[in-house]
């Protein structure tokens, strides 16, 4: 649709602003730009893995691309010659999961994680002079201090010397090459590794309210390219944690089990930070070119953008307290607070010919987003209040910015996506602060929290907007309604929801997450056809009374006899909530989906989705612009190149991606609208949106696990493939 404009401005403008702007470089701001993105296609496809490709980078001026395989092989590409130049057997005995090349080294030293638990160095250098096929080479540096699988690896921009290393053991280390090239391996008589940077094995928080206890299974890190002092992890949990090395305690050993050392920032949508369920992790997390924010991907749920600092218009810092005070409401006056009525508001905007125009533009995307309800269209009437919102929102005033806001609630609460009901409840809360007296607030407020299941705060807000238009029929059967589902839940002795709550504040069950996926590539070809082969994947959440374990002074988590802080109560930190948020892929297949910025500036955001597809938005708007069918199944990893508009993709497929804007004609999703690449986008994102809503959890008794133990299993049995759920 033609309204839904870009606001990266026109490509002749920018190459015309260098006489009047000489020192703003043009590439800088061409790079990503919108007349690319929409012509964006495959335009080569990199082969020479033999297993799911599990990680991709660039180097540091994009003339290399590496990649790390469950073939437990490197391979070094020439960008320029789009070829292979290098296949590395690295001595992993799993799968690689993160391969990094180290900056300030020509290129010629490279770390590889692995399923093994192990780090490796490699010096290209070795391999001059070999034959195409005599890849072989020892590794310069081995680190074996890891007890479970590194799933990320860090650099540092002008650091030479140092790596550090994610692990599901709950440990950030830190490996240092001129100290030490190797470290004993696990259950060795003497492993004193002094080399933890970050011990959040007692780190992992069920909810914000809740103290950290259990192991935090780091799946990824990034360290900020601006201010590398900073250090941004995610893992098991909901909550990604920013650190400030310089602040951190000195490097310890695995011996000691530490306390969580304090963290920076936490960040976290708000609707997720409370009475988190176990299956809800992170899997990438990153910073932003500028440093200035971070992309958060969610397993079972979206991908979110937040600001590092909450000092930002369009960010807030949250409490455990502001959760519940989102969907509270207080009568302050005849049941209602009201304060001024809407009739009184002012656009206080001065009149110009430019605020018209956008002012004009916006109502024809209003008038697009109520057309859009009418038809059942909501995805594209969402995406234009978002373009009204997020794309013109400082220019519009507040009485427009109010109806804005209550139609993309409703069309919300249509939609039902994965958590679409709590962005109504903070559309609803955003309009209620405009006009305290608004109905339409109030009573899609009423609808929001009737979905939710919580009646009588819903019955508050119908009552209000009885209030407030007591002639209105379909409020009035509103109130009716949720009465009889306040009644129903009276007459219940143990309601669903009862029962839900009962088990998820069970301070005793076991919980246990079950994935069965079929093996890829040459790992099924020595089976027989007709039967089904794959890998069992299980994680362990023990639940646990807070009165019964607590984290020790001494850092240790123990019983509360060990504990001299047992009359303390635990203060929960403040966390910043969500910026915008990234909706239409799915993400529950896989433990190393990424999210990442595309190009320079940042402008856009990308990410992998379980349906063979690749997903690119708008980065200011979460407007989606572009969808590419990228895999024969899984799509992880997206890495865009330093200074080229080039996109290089991965996932369960052998072959690497690499996507150029080479298509002959421009596409984009825009309004419900497709392009060539997708025949039915709206089918194809529905479809992942239920996917997400799919129950991932199975409850086992603790004694049927131990035999699944994954290192119990014989040599050339079952093994947990990452190109498979971990």
């Amino acid at each position: 649709m033609e309204d839904f404009a870009f606001h990266d401005g026109n490509v002749c403008g920018l190459l015309e602003s260098r006489h009047i702007n000489f020192r703003q470089n043009p590439n800088y701001s061409l790079q990503m730009h919108s007349s690319l993105i929409q012509r964006l296609s495959q335009e080569k496809e990199l082969e020479g893995h033999q297993g799911c490709v599990n990680a991709v980078a660039w180097n540091s001026s994009g003339s290399l691309l590496i990649s790390g395989s469950d073939d437990t092989r490197i391979n070094i590409w020439n960008y320029s010659g789009r070829k292979l130049l290098h296949s590395v057997e690295t001595g992993h005995s799993a799968n690689i999961f993160c391969t990094k090349f180290v900056p300030e080294t020509s290129d010629e030293l490279v770390v590889s994680g692995a399923g093994d638990a192990e780090v490796r160095l490699f010096n290209l250098s070795r391999l001059r002079g070999r034959g195409h096929d005599d890849n072989a080479i020892a590794s310069s540096a081995l680190y074996q201090c890891h007890t479970r699988r590194v799933k990320k690896l860090a650099v540092e921009i002008g650091n030479p010397n140092v790596v550090w290393s994610a692990s599901e053991d709950g440990t950030l280390r830190q490996h240092d090459f001129r100290e030490s090239m190797s470290c004993p391996p696990d259950g060795a008589s003497h492993q004193e590794c002094h080399n933890v940077l970050l011990d959040l094995r007692c780190g992992a928080k069920r909810s914000l309210a809740d103290p950290p206890r259990q192991t935090l299974a780091l799946k990824s890190c990034d360290i900020s390219t601006t201010r590398p002092h900073l250090l941004l992890v995610g893992g098991s949990d909901a909550f990604a944690r920013l650190y400030d090395r310089r602040m951190l305690p000195p490097l310890s050993s695995s011996q000691k089990r530490m306390s969580p050392p304090p963290c920076v920032n936490y960040f976290c949508p708000m609707h997720l930070s409370d009475r988190v369920r176990s299956g809800l992790h992170l899997t990438h997390v990153t910073f932003s070119p500028n440093g200035e924010e971070i992309l958060l991907s969610y397993s079972g749920e979206h991908v979110y953008l937040m600001n590092v600092n909450h000092a930002g218009q369009s960010t807030m810092q949250y409490t455990s307290g502001d959760v519940s005070k989102l969907m509270s409401f207080t009568p302050i006056l005849n049941g209602l607070e009201l304060q001024y009525p809407i009739s009184n508001l002012s656009n206080s905007l001065p009149v110009s010919c430019g605020l018209n125009a956008k002012l004009d533009k916006c109502r024809k995307l209003l008038q697009i987003a109520e057309k859009c309800t009418e038809v059942g269209n909501y995805f594209g009437g969402i995406e234009a209040c978002n373009e009204i919102l997020d794309g013109y929102g400082r220019n519009i005033g507040v009485i427009f910015k109010h109806d804005s806001l209550c139609t993309r609630a409703g069309l919300l609460l249509k939609r039902k996506w994965k958590n679409d009901v709590h962005m109504a409840i903070r559309d609803c809360y955003s309009a209620r602060k405009i006009d305290q007296s608004s109905f339409r607030a109030h009573y899609y407020m009423s609808e929001a929290l009737s979905q939710l299941g919580r009646h009588k705060e819903a019955l508050d807000f119908a009552f209000a907007a009885q209030y407030l238009a007591p002639s209105n029929p379909e409020v009035a059967e509103k109130v009716e309604s949720v009465k009889r589902d306040l009644a129903a839940d009276a007459n219940s002795d143990v309601s669903q929801d009862g029962l839900r709550s009962e088990r998820e504040d069970s301070d005793y069950d076991e919980e246990v997450e079950l994935d069965f996926e079929t093996l890829s590539g040459d790992e099924a070809h020595d089976v027989d056809s007709n039967v089904l082969q794959g890998s069992l994947n299980l994680r362990i959440h023990r639940r646990i009374d807070p009165a019964r374990e607590r984290v020790g002074a001494n850092g240790t988590c123990g019983s509360p006899s060990s504990s001299q802080n047992d009359g303390i109560l635990y203060q929960p930190e403040p966390v910043i909530d969500m910026k915008q948020r990234y909706v239409g892929h799915c993400n529950i297949g896989t433990d190393i989906k990424q999210a990442s910025f595309l190009g320079q500036r940042g402008e856009y955001v990308a990410s992998g989705s379980d349906d063979g597809r690749w997903f690119i938005w708008e980065k200011g708007t979460g407007r989606l612009i572009k969808i590419l069918v990228g895999d024969g199944a899984v799509v992880n990893c997206v890495q865009s190149h330093p200074f080229d508009c080039a996109i290089a993709t991965s996932g369960i497929d052998n072959t690497i991606k690499l996507w150029t804007p080479t298509a002959p004609v421009p596409s984009v999703v825009a309004g419900g609208a497709v392009g060539p690449q997708a025949a039915d986008v709206l089918a194809a994102i529905e479809n992942n949106q239920r996917r997400l809503c799919r129950n991932r959890e199975a409850i086992l008794p603790f004694e049927i696990l131990e035999r699944f133990r994954m290192h119990d299993f014989s040599e050339g049995s079952l093994h947990p493939f990452e190109c498979a759920q971990s």
